[in-house]
């Protein structure tokens, strides 16, 4: 199971807890999926006093570590006191650092991203910054002080999947003891059973759960597929071919004459 700044977690599912139909499907999706760390928009916990509380409850008693986000931030600014508030109201030094530099795709604005990781990591925070592919990037946020990697799969809410597989590949391989969690874009349990395949710790997911017909259901799919996913890579799989090779071997088969 991922290790993250110390920390063990016993699931390599991560959910959102936005979007969610009722506060008990959300809860029920938890329970099913045996996700262990819950991601929190502070901005939609602030939006009222008492809402905010009962939600802050809710989310304690879901008995899982949680992961206050940056969500809607646009600017280096904007994250880190974004971060500092939520810090205060949750208790924690774990943030999820979102720094958005296009409106349309959701993607990160590399420079703001590295920026902000490197003013809240000289000041205590435990930085897993959404991110995406790039190698270069993902140099520059750890050498701001981040130990994990959050590239996304696709933009987010999109449900496409892994767009770049080779670039997630190459990630992965060139920082091969950093803990990465795939963020954004999973769509089907499929595509989380794919990033598993691909030696990813770990994946986040919201939209493909809240969104779902049930997303209790959905959340147990996915929680199933990385287990399946992961158990495929520790198998050590048999390498792509380009010819075919057949299953039963050729020598003392019988001949009809």
């Amino acid at each position: 199971m991922p290790d993250f700044y110390g920390t063990h977690v016993p699931s390599r599912l991560m959910l959102g807890t936005a979007q969610y139909p009722s506060p008990a499907i959300l809860a029920e999706a938890f329970r099913r999926s045996g996700a262990g760390i819950a991601t929190v928009s502070l901005r939609r916990e602030t939006a009222g006093g008492k809402a905010g509380n009962a939600f802050r409850e809710l989310v304690g008693a879901l008995g899982v570590h949680v992961l206050p986000n940056t969500a809607g931030c646009h600017s280096a600014r904007e994250a880190v006191t974004t971060a500092q508030m939520a810090r205060e109201m949750f208790g924690t030094d774990w943030i999820k650092l979102e720094v958005i530099g296009h409106a349309d795709t959701l993607q990160p604005d590399p420079f703001g991203l590295v920026e902000a990781a490197r003013i809240l990591a000289a000041d205590g925070f435990k930085v897993f910054p959404y991110t995406t592919e790039d190698g270069i990037l993902a140099e520059r946020l750890l050498e701001a002080g981040c130990e994990v990697l959050m590239p996304w799969g696709a933009p987010i809410g999109t449900g496409l999947g892994l767009n770049n597989v080779y670039g997630l590949r190459t990630l992965r391989a060139q920082f091969p003891d950093v803990p990465m969690v795939i963020d954004a874009g999973l769509g089907l349990p499929s595509h989380a059973a794919h990033a598993m395949e691909l030696g990813f710790d770990a994946v986040l997911l919201n939209t493909a759960v809240a969104k779902a017909g049930d997303p209790a259901m959905m959340a147990e799919g996915f929680a199933r597929a990385i287990e399946a996913g992961h158990l495929g890579l520790e198998a050590d799989p048999m390498p792509p071919r380009d010819m075919a090779a057949p299953s039963t071997p050729m020598f003392g088969m019988g001949l009809l004459s």
